[in-house]
């Protein structure tokens, strides 16, 4: 009969490796068995054992140990989605003040993003209210700034290798072209959605990061077509909505113990 001293010794460490990551980031081998004490044979089995279960990643054999996805879901769910929207509302506010235009907020939900938050522009032809709805990640602003700010298999986990969704005649249809496009949106720093989830309405995006980091939600601002038509508008749109990120980053960091 396995010895449970034993067992519980070996949750203890595995938690133990679990908050090293999540706090420090990656994590090398060695770095793991000097923190917990213990052999490097035996910091390596657990680790493979979270790996197996999606909790870190490796990018390749030798590499340090990164937090997984089902440790950035875990993440996310602590730091409270009913927190986040209190944190990111003034943003939005702000936005729709600056720009005229609606403002949300919104989270990954495997491969799609969800709305959780929004505030309404006040010209008379404007975006309405999305609360609550879902849309493919892929289609969105706001969905593809958080898609390029994943790692590689995290990415994997929510654009698995299947016919993407293509709501519009605008939509991207091929991998190749996600690829480049959540490249060139890392190179930008935000996130352009001309007509792809709608005809009718484009929008801008960019991520938000908890305090290690680890990608949790986007700013969103979504405009009809006829007022982002060339470079310049969207241009100023995007200046508005990082400066807005900033805002809230800041204030995540403040609502940390």
């Amino acid at each position: 009969m396995p010895n449970p001293i034993n067992r519980l010794s070996s949750v203890d460490n595995a938690l133990h490796l679990l908050k090293l990551v999540a706090e420090r980031g990656p994590v090398r081998l060695s770095d793991a068995a000097d923190s917990l004490g213990v052999a490097r044979s035996t910091a390596h089995r657990l680790l493979s054992s979270l790996m197996q279960h999606g909790f870190v990643v490796q990018d390749r054999p030798n590499t340090p140990y990164r937090p997984g996805p089902v440790l950035a879901e875990l993440g996310f769910a602590v730091i409270g989605r009913i927190d986040l929207r209190t944190v990111a509302r003034p943003a939005l506010e702000a936005l729709r003040e600056a720009t005229h235009e609606t403002a949300s907020l919104l989270v990954l939900e495997r491969g799609c993003v969800r709305f959780i938050d929004c505030v309404e522009g006040r010209r008379t032809v404007r975006v309405g209210s999305r609360t609550g709805v879902l849309l493919p990640a892929t289609c969105t602003a706001g969905g593809k700034s958080i898609l390029a700010a994943l790692p590689t298999e995290q990415l994997a986990h929510h654009v698995p290798e299947l016919v993407l969704p293509t709501p519009t005649p605008h939509s991207l249809r091929t991998f190749d072209e996600l690829g480049a496009e959540l490249e060139e949106i890392r190179r930008r720093g935000y996130a352009i959605n001309r007509e792809q989830a709608e005809i009718g309405i484009s929008a801008v995006g960019a991520c938000l990061r908890d305090r290690i980091g680890t990608p949790i939600a986007a700013l969103n601002i979504a405009v009809p077509s006829t007022r982002m038509t060339d470079s310049a508008a969207e241009r100023r749109f995007a200046d508005e909505l990082l400066a807005a990120v900033e805002d809230v980053h800041r204030l995540i960091e403040q609502s940390g113990p």
